[in-house]
This record gives structure tokens, sequence and C-alpha cells, in this order.
């Protein structure tokens, strides 16, 4: 009788097995299905992040202002509004100079004297035969006189007083000729003194005491200069592109390297009204006034000078531009995220910008800095919503 009980319990706790073992593959199911999920999650994710690699991220080229670009910087060089070299009109010796480089002068002052014992001996001689001259000149007037009174009681023929009256003439135009030898040498007189020729600056002293000076040597150099920098010229090339742009009236900025910070302002005195075959350009001619004595003649100047709008002009960074086998070409951001190379013809090249009259409009939105491998069609990614896609997926990942 023990025996069979035993039995039966036996038979009872075997259909409580089933239902664990079932509930075990269950769960042990639910484990791999959800391990298979996440795998399946992050193997997607990882996709992506592949394929959003591949996409490569670009910059859009800043918005210019037309207003601003329409500047342009040209150089220029500044001359002193008058400039005179001075040479020696008589020939001597220096005997001493009164002005040296640096100093202000005015129109008339004494630069330097001149020893000249030559010219002084001519001037004497001259006088003297100018002496001589009148004398004879007076003894052939009388004797004149005397042979026409004498004429009149039949005393000497008419021939006789012509010819006596013929010599007094002659004698007076001897006179007349020794009187501008005289002249000319008096004014010849007046270059031993070396004088500035109008108010300014001596800029250069070429000679010293005991120099020997060579009247009218304009193949030697200069005994001084003398510039009147009160105003300076300052000359400008302007591109042929840009010739029309000069108007009268106009005003240009300029700035100097030994200024630096400081601006100058200019206005326009005239142009060339013809281009240059070599340099392709317009030579303009501009007024600076210098009374604080700023801008020295010779000077460098960078000159910013205002061009006329072209409605059809757009300015990009040169670092847009892209040179292959088609030419200048730009990167357009497409509305379907897309770039869009365009073929574009430069009008000016400003070095860090680059004026564009054919390919774009104002409205195309322009890549900056384009990869070299970038193609027409391929799809980009701006920075700026690159970025905002790797927070969002940086925050479902941590969310997760």
């Amino acid at each position: 009788m023990s025996h069979n009980p035993a039995h039966v319990q036996v038979v009872q706790k075997t259909p409580r097995l089933k239902p664990l073992g079932i509930g075990g593959a269950i769960v042990a199911l639910l484990v791999v299905a959800i391990g298979l999920a996440i795998r399946y999650h992050e193997r997607h994710e990882l996709v992506q992040w592949t394929d959003a690699q591949l996409i490569p991220s670009v910059r859009l080229a800043p918005t210019m202002d037309s207003a601003k670009e329409h500047f342009i910087s040209l150089p220029g060089h500044l001359s002193a509004w008058n400039s005179a070299p001075i040479h020696a009109r008589v020939g001597g010796y220096l005997k001493a100079w009164y002005k040296d480089i640096g100093d202000k002068v005015k129109a008339g002052d004494v630069l330097a004297t001149i020893d000249t014992p030559e010219l002084d001996q001519q001037l004497e001689q001259a006088k003297a035969v100018l002496a001589k001259a009148q004398a004879d000149a007076n003894l052939a007037n009388i004797t004149a006189k005397r042979w026409q009174h004498l004429l009149t009681s039949d005393s000497v023929s008419k021939q006789e007083a012509d010819e006596k009256s013929g010599e007094a003439a002659a004698a007076q135009a001897t006179v007349l000729a020794a009187k501008a030898d005289v002249d000319r040498l008096n004014a010849l007189e007046s270059f031993k003194k070396i004088v500035a020729p109008f108010d300014g600056v001596v800029t250069a002293r070429r000679t010293d005491v005991g120099d020997l000076i060579t009247a009218n040597n304009e193949s030697g150099p200069e005994l001084f200069t003398v510039a009147d920098t009160s105003r300076m010229r300052l000359y400008v090339p302007v591109p042929e592109v840009d010739a029309n742009s000069i108007k009268a009236g106009m005003k240009v900025q300029l700035a100097v390297p030994e200024q630096p910070g400081r601006m100058f302002e200019a206005t326009l005195l005239g142009n060339s009204n013809a281009i240059n075959q070599s340099s392709g350009s317009l030579l303009a001619q501009f007024v600076a006034d210098n009374t604080d004595g700023a801008l020295k003649p010779g000077d460098y100047a960078d000159v910013r000078v205002g061009v006329s709008t072209n409605p059809h002009m757009v300015s990009v960074p040169a670092s847009s531009l892209i040179f292959r086998a088609h030419g200048a070409q730009v990167a357009v951001l497409g509305p379907d995220s897309r770039a869009h190379l365009h073929d574009v013809h430069i009008a000016v090249d400003l070095g860090s910008t680059l004026q564009i009259d054919q390919g774009l409009t104002s409205d195309d939105r322009v890549i900056e800095n384009p990869p070299d491998s970038l193609l027409d069609g391929d799809k980009v990614h701006v920075e700026a919503e690159a970025a905002q896609n790797l927070a969002a997926q940086d925050t479902g990942k941590r969310s997760d």
C-alpha cells in the first residue's frame, strides 16, 4: 500500500515542470530578441553615421554687402606740389652755402653764393668797351653836326656830310651793343647768388664750399633741390575696367607706411584721359593737403578708391574658386542640399575677393573652401546643420 502512493506522487510532479520550461524558453527568446534588436539598432546607427561621414561638410561664404565691396585698394605714389632742381647759371667756385637739407625757405632766400672771378673781369672789360663806345659816339655826333653846318655854306659836299652822319649813327649803335653786353653780364652776376624759386623745403644739397661749379651743366647733379610740400600730388594708376569711375571732384583715402592707422584724404585734379598700353591703366592725379608735413615726397601710398556699381557683379571670397579642366568654377548650394558647379568669369581680382560678372547671381549660396573631390550634384552638409545633427544623435544615445 505504501508503494502506490509514492508512485502517484511522482506522477503528479511531472506536469509542474513543463510550464517552467516553457517560461524559461520564452524568457530566453525575449533576451535573444532584445539582443538582436539592440544589435540591429546599433548597426543601423553605425550605417547612418558612416553614410553621414561620407557626405562632406561645407561652409557657406558670408554674404557680402555690395555697398562695401565697391571700394578697391590701389597703389599710388606721392610727389611734391612743386619740386625744382637748381643748377648754376655761372661758372666758378662755391663761396658759401646757407641752407641745408630740411631747412624751410621763402621765395628769394639765398641758398649759396658762387665766386666768379672770370665773370667779374668780363664785366669790367665790357664796361670799358661801353665807355669807349660812348666816347666815340659823342665825337662822331659832334663831327656830324660840324659837317652839316659846313654843308650850308657849301664848304663840303653833301656826300661827305652824309658819311659823317652815318658814322655817328654807327657809333651810337656800337654804344647800344656795348650796353647790352654790360646788361647781360650784370644779369649773370645776379646768378652768383643761388636763391629759392618758391616757398618750400630744401630736400637736397649736393655741393660744398670750394667745389668747382660748371655753368649750365644739366647732365651733372643739381646744387640744391627745393620742394613745396604744403600740398602733395598723388598719382594712382586705375585699372581700365574701373576707368569710368574716375569723375571730377571725387575723393579718395590714402595711407602711408610711416603713419600706421592714419588716413588722409585727396581730391581728384584730373586724369590722363588715355589708357597706358603697357599697364592697361588710367593715370589719375589727386591733391592732398599736407600743412602738417606728415606726407613725404616719394612716399608709397595705399589708396582706397570707390568704383562704380555694376548690378550684375557678384563678390565672392577667392577661396571659393575651383580651377579644373573646365576653367574657373564656383560651387553653389542648391535647394536639394546638393552642390552645383557653375562656370564663372572673373571680372576683377582684388586678391582676397573676386568680382564675378558671369555665372552667379546675388541669390546664389556660394560654398567657401569646397573639397577638391567635390563633384557636381554631390550631396553636402552645411557645417551648422551637421553640428545640429551630431548634437541630436548624441542626445538620442544618452537617452537610450
